[in-house]
């Protein structure tokens, strides 16, 4: 089995990125879009890809207070994790996390998480916060975070309402 290293962002990984990440919330997107139905989703959910092109995109430029880790297998990404640092607060937060669905269920996932984790604390975080959906599509998300050892959850319900003349 080869093992799975983890490296900062490089420039030439943004494509693939792309990829995995288009693979990986399919998913997502689809169950969102079921939950809301069709008439609440195609005005909610209009522009949900093209976000989270521009925020894995945000994360590429140079920032002090942001960083890309990278997931490879031979050398070839398969995931990614980018973080937040929040150096007044100390506290860190995974704001996107992607395996490419061709090699979830590996644990994977979870190294990713851990290495994500080990690097907030390398950077002085106390505190580690990561937020996932609720719905059937984020089971293996919520799997990989309680691996990583997140425990604390603070449910968060978002309603929605066609609104109609």
């Amino acid at each position: 089995m080869t093992e799975l290293s983890i490296r900062p962002f490089l420039d030439s990984d943004l494509p693939m990125l792309h990829s995995i990440r288009i693979a990986a919330f399919v998913g997502v997107f689809a169950s969102f879009r079921g939950i809301m139905g069709p008439d609440i989703a195609k005005i909610a959910m209009r522009g949900a890809e093209d976000e989270q092109t521009a925020l894995l995109n945000g994360f590429t430029a140079s920032d002090d207070n942001r960083e890309l880790l990278v997931a490879c297998l031979d050398g070839q990404p398969i995931g990614f994790a980018a973080l937040t640092f929040d150096p007044v607060q100390a506290i860190g937060e995974i704001v996107i996390t992607a395996i490419d669905p061709a090699h979830s269920g590996q644990g994977h996932g979870t190294t990713l998480n851990l290495a994500a984790l080990s690097r907030m604390k390398q950077r002085g975080m106390r505190v580690a916060t990561v937020g996932t959906g609720g719905d059937p599509s984020h089971a293996a998300a919520r799997r990989t975070y309680e691996k990583a050892g997140f425990s604390k959850v603070i449910p968060n319900l978002v309603y929605y309402q066609a609104l109609q003349d």
